[in-house]
């Protein structure tokens, strides 16, 4: 846990921005998704590539995944505010870097990202360090989950109006939760304004993975424990759409996260594919 005096981002958000960064610099165009922006806030020692973690052959998979889910989120997004959506909420945020890359789209939202307080110190800092700043349009919202932090307060007070539609995304972030942490967030998001769409992501278990991908999953679970970050939920595709069903969704739909390598990296010569085990949740709030 950082201190209060040198706040520190989680170790897991920092590895999602530098594979984002490295699917840039390791893997030949065209890119699925274009993000640097997180390795400069990062700012890891010269040798981050050769990190065990980093190594572009054994976490290929994981790494084409990452960026996989991220295009997915961001085209969803940009869909949504050409359909008028003005606000955009990001739940688990850590090194989330749309309000600086897509100022186009971004211009034309309020965008809040909700995080630690710790993280969102240390966010705050870097943007400001690195010239970015913090506009009015993004919102960094600091909510102590460990301490029981109501963040649907914490966000209404940041300015974001639950009368208008949103777009509200999660990624990475479900199975390091209780399924009743899970199932009280969408029972919360249901009630978001009509034209509403929530995106949030959750692992298979091991037996629907590929089975060319179950070694290299396995061998993460020890490494999140060792982290301070173990995986504690997994969820099936019928289990999720049945959470978000009785939680108040009208519309909900499976999205999974191997078809996103046919929508993507179809074409490819260098063999970039996405690994399976962590699929989509899409659902929308309609009229009453």
């Amino acid at each position: 846990m950082a201190d209060e005096k040198n706040p520190v981002p989680d170790s897991s958000a920092v590895r999602v921005a530098l594979w984002r960064a490295l699917h840039v610099q390791a893997d030949p165009p065209p890119h699925v998704f274009e993000d640097e922006i997180g390795l400069r806030l990062a700012a890891p020692d010269d040798g981050w590539q050769r990190r065990p973690d980093m190594d572009p052959a054994t976490t290929s998979g994981f790494r084409a995944a990452i960026v996989a889910r991220a295009r997915f989120i961001e085209d969803l997004v940009t869909e949504q505010a050409g359909h008028g959506i003005t606000q955009y909420v990001v739940l688990g945020a850590g090194l989330d870097t749309f309000a600086q890359r897509r100022p186009d789209v971004a211009a034309g939202l309020r965008v809040f990202e909700i995080d630690q307080p710790d993280t969102q110190a240390w966010k705050r800092r870097r943007l400001i360090e690195l010239g970015y700043g913090i506009p009015d349009r993004l919102r960094l919202v600091p909510v102590d989950f460990e301490a029981g932090g109501d963040w649907w307060e914490q966000l209404s007070d940041a300015g974001f109006d639950p009368a208008r539609p949103a777009v509200v995304v999660c990624t990475g972030v479900t199975m390091y939760l209780t399924k009743d942490a899970t199932a009280a967030t969408l029972r919360r998001l249901a009630g978001l304004a009509p034209g509403s769409t929530l995106a949030m992501t959750f692992m298979l278990p091991a037996g629907l993975l590929d089975a060319a991908d179950r070694p290299a999953m396995e061998a993460t679970e020890p490494q999140a424990q060792a982290s301070g970050t173990p995986f504690i939920s997994f969820y099936t595709p019928q289990e999720m759409l049945a959470l978000a069903r009785d939680a108040g969704f009208d519309d909900t739909r499976h999205v999974a996260g191997t078809t996103l390598a046919d929508r993507y990296f179809d074409g490819r010569t260098d063999g970039l594919r996405p690994s399976s085990g962590e699929d989509l949740l899409v659902a929308t709030t309609l009229a009453r």
